[in-house]
């Protein structure tokens, strides 16, 4: 999602996808594929913020008059059910260009072989124009990979960045004003001790926001 704070302290859902490569080894490697990022989704079931809201209490940790909340984001990404569906999704077009990949190539390594075959046989020219169109189909499969890759990732970071702006943001804004917090934390950078009773309001956000939006669709990528 955006790599952004909001005014209330809170760090927004933070997910990075680590670049994947898909590699054709043909006469012309067709190299690595990165995976850029940014987010799109066209929403599935979805409920009403006042209804999600009834799972959270009004119940925080208080320190004099200062009332402070943590929220671990590594567990909302791994304990949303809409997240979830998300990146099943994502894997499903990736093993899809991935087993296309695999077939391209397959092609690409028998038209090297009738090329390596046809030395003996063709002319030069003939053998240098034959040679030419293969390069130029294994540049055109390597662009093709590459631009349907990132159209898998631009849909994916879309949806997961409408799923934070249009879910996520409202439920944390609408728990601090309901347990009244000053503060609200990111877990993931937080020191604790004890006596920290109703301080991590991770769960009750995530129950929230499974009974807000629990299926999402990403937008179908470019090129599938």
């Amino acid at each position: 999602m955006a790599n952004k704070t909001s005014a209330t302290g809170t760090a927004p859902v933070v997910v990075k996808y680590k670049k994947f490569g898909i590699v054709a080894a043909a006469v012309v490697a067709v190299g690595v594929i990165g995976i850029c990022a940014v987010f799109a989704l066209n929403r599935g079931r979805s409920g009403s913020l006042e209804s999600a809201m009834e799972v959270v209490t009004s119940d925080a940790a208080a320190g004099g008059d200062l009332r402070v909340a943590v929220i671990r984001m590594d567990a909302i990404q791994g304990g949303a059910v809409a997240l979830k569906d998300l990146r099943k999704q994502k894997e499903s077009y990736e093993t899809r260009l991935r087993d296309e990949l695999t077939r391209e190539q397959k092609a690409l390594e028998k038209e090297k072989a009738e090329i390596e075959k046809s030395q003996d046989v063709l002319s030069r020219d003939a053998l240098q124009r034959r040679v030419v169109d293969y390069q130029n189909r294994v540049a055109k499969l390597q662009q093709d990979l590459n631009d349907r890759a990132q159209s898998i990732e631009v849909s994916f970071q879309k949806a997961l960045n409408d799923v934070q702006e249009q879910h996520l943001d409202p439920i944390i804004e609408a728990t601090i004003a309901k347990k009244n917090l000053s503060l609200v934390i990111d877990g993931r950078f937080a020191r604790v001790g004890p006596n920290t009773e109703n301080l991590d309001i991770t769960d009750q956000v995530v129950e929230a926001l499974n009974r807000k939006v629990s299926s999402v669709k990403m937008e179908t990528p470019k090129g599938f």
